[in-house]
């Protein structure tokens, strides 16, 4: 019998000699299955999950109320224990991940950087440190795994076939989708997230396939029996035109929080960095942290979800808000800076949640008649703080709305959105998504590379002799560097023209002209360049002049000599702007 794969590719094909449809178009039929299996990898993982927590601790609803009815020791214990499990499954995949040191673990990493192969045995293994870590309390979204296998799937799936590189990193983007709208039940969001945040790219070729994959992850989720989106959105109100820049103003509070909870981030993986303990022993002390703030708020447990409905659809104190929301952001940075895996997607939209219930609970006391309910503001934080953190406005725009399926929230939730997306990137504090840094880093390195001149680019001129220069002089430097031409200047550095070496070695071999001068050998073939010349107007110089370097004059009019500019080094910026 042939294997099963042999006869899927004779199958393809035969198709696709039948039918004549191109690759692209064969992708977008193997989004379907890929959808499928990230719909059912992220449902494997929420029972999984669900189990646990119930095997460990008991069924009494979210971990939230959970941890209220445990004893003290048991809040303090439990969320350390599972950090020092989940450390040593951690450090069994470090292990694994030094044999296979060249594999793209992460699956915006084999996405993006990779061939699109995800390893299968350190995958899990990291996925199963994951679900402890969650399990066990630790304050950290559960999202981040569900998407990793979901992609692994795909990433399975496509290694099947014998799909080629570019094909399998597209197929790996439609089961990262899949598992974004199978965690938070928002399909467009989701193939908005893998587009703009993995991707980087809206074109329909990468776009059709993966929106094919999220359409078919949520009706896959939707037959699950108890299946419900995560969060449970009230009506949103009617904003007035002139309340619309009170959201304005909430977007540039929320702005410059998601670029603090960013450096947070950062600076508390580097603190625990710095305590160069092993891997246990450092999540278990993230543990710990969160076992003992637990004792004073038991919010801090878990992902947040029940907190963020429970804010959505009843008051909560101003106070209460802050005690909870500064307790959270501890137990947030202890539990991701100790490395735990995890997500922070939803963290994120815990803090925007709280955030904005706090702003508008302030704006109702200034204007109570004139501003909507604080759960407006909650809903609209939410996507604000999304955008600013992970600087993908438009998919936190797209996932709130596809939250609340209103109308009334698109203009406050764009206003909010798009002003923290442009505080956040001006406070210059990142991403919370590595490939992100990755890609705004190249952005940037190809505007700066864009805006070069041959000023930015030249190098200092070796080879430049006088008029009166002599014969005996110029060929020393002929031989000592090997180039084609001496630069001639005047005594005030003014360009004159060059001496070929053609004509210096004529010279050596004439009897007539042993005595010659650089005056008398010059020649003005060369039309130098200018030192505010960009890229393309110095390459047409070089296509034009056949030669490996050419002089660069301060200006046309001030012809004074600056340096010399390389092809090589014109066609390696060229290269580094292509790539």
């Amino acid at each position: 019998m042939k294997p099963v794969a042999s006869v899927i590719l004779a199958l393809r094909t035969q198709l696709r000699e039948v039918f004549r449809v191109s690759d692209w178009q064969v992708l977008l039929l193997w989004s379907i299955p890929a959808g499928l299996l990230g719909a059912l990898a992220t449902e494997l993982f929420r029972s999984a999950l669900f189990n646990l927590e119930r095997l460990v601790l008991g069924d009494g609803g979210s971990l939230v109320a959970i941890s209220v009815h445990l004893p003290p020791w048991l809040r303090v214990l439990v969320p350390t224990v599972g950090g020092l499990l989940a450390g040593a499954l951690l450090m069994l995949a470090v292990a694994r991940g030094r044999t296979a040191r060249h594999a793209k673990t992460d699956y915006m990493e084999a996405t993006v950087l990779g061939d699109g192969r995800i390893p299968v045995r350190l995958s899990l293994i990291r996925s199963s440190s994951s679900l402890i870590s969650i399990a066990s309390g630790g304050s950290i979204g559960r999202e981040g795994s569900m998407v990793h296998l979901a992609a692994l799937c795909a990433s399975l799936l496509g290694r099947l076939l014998h799909f080629p590189a570019d094909r399998l990193r597209l197929l790996v983007a439609c089961g990262a989708a899949a598992g974004v709208t199978a965690a938070y039940s928002a399909p467009i969001a989701g193939a908005f997230f893998v587009a703009e945040v993995v991707l980087g790219s809206m074109a329909m070729e990468s776009l059709g396939p993966i929106m094919v994959a999220s359409v078919v992850a949520n009706i896959t989720m939707r037959e699950f029996p108890g299946y419900q989106a995560p969060y449970v959105m009230p009506s949103f109100p009617a904003v007035s035109g002139v309340e619309v820049l009170l959201f304005a103003v909430l977007g540039l509070a929320i702005g410059a929080a998601s670029s603090t909870f960013l450096r947070g981030l950062s600076s508390s993986r580097r603190l625990f960095d710095q305590l160069a303990l092993p891997l246990p022993l450092r999540l278990g002390l993230g543990g710990l942290v969160v076992g003992l703030i637990s004792l004073w708020r038991p919010e801090v447990w878990g992902n947040g979800y029940s907190v963020v409905n429970s804010v959505l659809h009843s008051p909560w104190s101003i106070s209460v808000l802050l005690l909870v929301m500064a307790a959270k952001a501890i137990a947030t940075l202890s539990t991701v800076g100790s490395g735990a895996i995890g997500g922070v997607f939803t963290p994120a939209l815990f803090f925007g949640c709280l955030m904005g219930d706090l702003f508008g609970q302030a704006v109702q006391l200034l204007w109570p008649h004139a501003t909507s309910a604080p759960f407006a503001y909650a809903i609209v934080g939410m996507g604000a703080f999304l955008a600013g953190a992970t600087q993908a406005p438009i998919m936190a725009i797209l996932m709130i709305f596809e939250m609340t399926l209103s109308y009334e929230i698109m203009l406050p939730l764009m206003t909010a959105c798009v002003v923290a997306y442009f505080v956040a990137r001006s406070a210059n504090a990142g991403s919370m998504y590595d490939i992100t840094l990755f890609r705004m880093a190249k952005r940037d390195e190809q505007l700066r590379l864009r805006t070069l001149h041959m000023r930015d680019l030249m190098q200092p001129a070796l080879t430049v002799v006088q008029p009166d220069t002599g014969l005996e002089e110029m060929s020393h430097l002929f031989l000592q560097y090997p180039v084609k031409y001496l630069y001639v200047t005047d005594v005030q550095g003014c360009f004159l023209g060059v001496v070929p070496l053609a004509k210096v070695s004529a010279a050596n071999g004439t009897r007539d002209l042993a005595q010659a001068r650089a005056a008398e050998l010059m020649v003005d073939d060369i039309s130098p360049l200018t030192s505010d010349m960009t890229l393309t107007q110095a390459l047409q110089h070089f296509i034009e002049h056949h030669g490996e370097r050419l002089p660069v004059i301060d200006s046309l009019a001030s012809p004074v000599l600056l340096g010399v500019v390389n092809k090589s080094t014109l066609l390696a910026t060229y290269v580094q702007l292509s790539e």
